[in-house]
């Protein structure tokens, strides 16, 4: 949504720009003067407990906070506007409360479908859970309500289309322009500055012999990113590296925050007193948007372990990864998937821990052919980017182009 809001205000628009501010927000809004931050106040922390058990009591606790909220930011705390755009998901209460504020202010009200909220759900609850089948209808009575729709995949247009009865037009995430490709003095610079990676700065040189590879994974350590794959298929590298001397030794920076993240940290810990991860490092990290950028672009290889709810969202750390000119390897068992990544051309999708394993091996073994091919495939990607994409789709909605 940040995104959003910068291309409409690149080409004059105002912006009041509604959410949480529970991550850093682009310096560029902040600096922007049509673009105005309307945050939104978190729910007490006592509605946030992950409880499968007290989730049916908690849960309509919570929306009523979100519903009266959201109606207040978007109803007095924002001016009237020509459109209302919002995110999906979150659906609840969301486009319920925008569908009623578009209808009092004669706004038009256009969903940025990037999934479906209640596959989401069905994570957490499964598939046939009374919650799961009520925010499913919910989501495609509100969808109705929406005068555009939008995409992250033609395959979701697809599904709106057949499923929900309305029509919607593809716009595919492309990266920002802070995600480019670097240049070799720049990435020594910058490794030996990062805390993460200065340890191993030295080791990470390509005059090392041999030198160590930079692995990055962005997870928000949640249901739908299976972590335990990684850590499977790094620990059968690590084994792989013991009989194989000519493979490098893997330095595996994760970032980002979630609720399992304590978990597998400990899951870590563990398997190196096991000695599993001998000639594997892993490191977690919390970054700024520069930093977290100028990491894709040093790192040699990029780890998506999006499983995708619906089976045709995208996930928009590929696209950060290509930005930057990373190859991609990821879990591909999903309709969108081809959509984004190119087989054998930019990355490789994987089913299981042993197939990316495999991937791993051959991807940094002593034959380079496949490491060119996808580095050479992931800088054509990076030369797509967001401001091409937008003003073909949103410009042209939003009249502004």
């Amino acid at each position: 949504m940040q995104y959003h809001a910068l291309s409409i205000a690149k080409h004059g628009g105002r912006v009041f720009l509604i959410g949480y501010q529970e991550s850093e927000v682009h310096p560029d809004i902040v600096s922007n003067p049509l673009i105005k931050i309307v945050p939104l106040a978190p729910a007490p922390s006592f509605l946030r407990l992950s409880n499968k058990l007290l989730f049916p009591i908690l849960a309509p606790l919570k929306v009523f906070w979100q519903l009266w909220s959201l109606y207040r930011a978007l109803g007095y705390r924002s001016e009237p506007a020509r459109w209302t755009l919002v995110q999906n998901p979150p659906s609840i209460p969301t486009l319920s409360v925008a569908s009623l504020i578009c209808f009092l202010r004669h706004t038009d009200l256009v969903i940025d479908w990037h999934n479906f909220g209640y596959s989401i759900l069905a994570m957490k609850l499964g598939d046939t859970h009374p919650l799961v089948k009520v925010s499913e209808i919910y989501e495609k009575v509100f969808a109705k309500a929406a005068t555009h729709h939008i995409t992250v995949t033609n395959a979701m247009a697809r599904v709106l289309k057949a499923d929900y009865g309305v029509s919607a037009q593809a716009l595919h995430d492309r990266p920002a322009s802070i995600f480019q490709p670097i240049a070799p003095e720049d990435r020594a610079k910058f490794l030996t500055r990062l805390p993460e990676t200065a340890p191993y700065a030295s080791d990470l040189s390509p005059s090392s012999k041999p030198p160590w590879k930079l692995v990055v994974s962005a997870t928000s350590w949640t249901a739908d990113e299976d972590f335990s794959l990684l850590l499977d298929a790094l620990c059968l590298y690590s084994a792989e590296c013991t009989s194989k001397t000519h493979l490098p030794k893997i330095l595996a920076i994760i970032t980002g925050k979630g609720p399992q993240k304590e978990h597998y940290l400990s899951k870590i810990k563990t398997l190196k007193q096991e000695k599993k991860l001998l000639n594997v490092v892993i490191t977690t990290a919390w970054l700024t948007h520069e930093d977290y950028a100028l990491l894709l672009a040093s790192a040699d290889l990029g780890i998506s372990l999006h499983t995708s709810s619906s089976g045709v969202d995208l996930p928009m750390k590929v696209v950060d990864m290509f930005g930057a000119g990373l190859p991609v390897v990821g879990w591909g068992k999903f309709e969108a998937w081809p959509e984004l990544v190119k087989q054998g051309v930019n990355g490789l999708g994987f089913q299981s821990a042993d197939e990316l394993a495999v991937q791993l091996t051959t991807f940094f073994g002593s034959d380079t052919r496949l490491r060119e091919t996808l580095k050479e495939g992931a800088l054509k990607e990076s030369e797509y980017r967001w401001d091409d994409e937008w003003d073909g789709v949103g410009g042209k909605l939003f009249k502004l182009t």
